[in-house]
């Protein structure tokens, strides 16, 4: 476990190093699927470099990765990165933006790494063992009362007509009276939960490289997170509720509607 933790802090470590490069500099930005749904080349740099650290130690490995695609091999690992969450922040000098580098086990999240190289803060889990920013060990907040919860969101890009529009179920937690927040980075969301620097997190038609690290760490850090149903959560959903645990049900019954 401790070579798969090194390989892993050096990939976000080294992709850190580029975002820094680039950051407030020029290069090329694209558009993919919707006109705000951004790529850039940086986009690319940092993402070869995690999957050429990894390769080199790890060959038979599986990868899925937000710009290349599936990598897929006969290997119960399977490593799932975004090399810069938060690309539209990033490509508008906004810097929360980070390196989310998760990796599965025989379909079990077993490590989980969020770098922000910006802001110097590196969250890390490794299961069973906590989650830590920055070395120091790091739990949800203890806030049990739903009125003083402090929440971060994010719209999707895409929305299906089978489901209710996020702005109404934004619009129902307003009307709560609630802060609310958006960062333009679920990776930072999950990780900002895991901290107890907000005590909630819900958004929809996530991926599973934004989700997979901060799902550990919100986990590790004593947090409860879930689909929109409240039931068990993996990284391929597409509804992602994230809290301390003791506002859990008051969100649910917001999301869904049910208050």
């Amino acid at each position: 476990m401790n070579e798969l933790k090194e390989t892993m802090l050096l990939a976000a470590e080294e992709a850190g190093k580029i975002i820094l490069q680039y950051f407030n500099g020029a290069f090329e930005i694209r558009n993919k699927d919707g006109i705000n749904n951004l790529v850039t080349e940086v986009d690319m740099f940092s993402e070869k470099v995690i999957i050429d650290i990894i390769r080199d130690k790890y060959p038979e490995h599986s990868i899925i990765s937000e710009e290349t695609g599936a990598m897929m091999h006969s290997s119960d690992y399977q490593w799932l990165i975004d090399p810069i969450d938060g690309t539209v922040n990033f490509a508008h000098s906004i810097p929360i933006c980070c390196v989310s580098i998760g990796l599965l086990y025989q379909n079990e999240l077993i490590l989980g790494v969020v770098y922000n190289p910006m802001m110097n803060e590196k969250f890390v889990a490794e299961r069973g063992k906590g989650a830590t920013l920055n070395g120091r060990p790091i739990s949800v907040s203890k806030k049990s009362d739903f009125r003083k919860a402090c929440l971060v969101t994010g719209f999707p890009y895409a929305w299906p007509d089978s489901y209710e529009h996020p702005i109404r179920v934004f619009e129902r937690f307003i009307l709560e009276g609630l802060p609310i927040r958006r960062l333009g980075s679920a990776a930072l969301d999950l990780c900002w939960v895991a901290c107890g620097r907000f005590d909630g997190f819900w958004e929809y038609n996530l991926s599973s490289w934004d989700v997979a690290a901060g799902y550990l760490i919100v986990q590790e850090a004593g947090g409860n997170i879930t689909n929109f149903e409240g039931a068990r959560y993996n990284v391929f959903e597409k509804q992602t509720l994230a809290t301390n645990g003791l506002i859990h049900d008051e969100m649910l019954s917001i999301i869904r509607h049910r208050k």
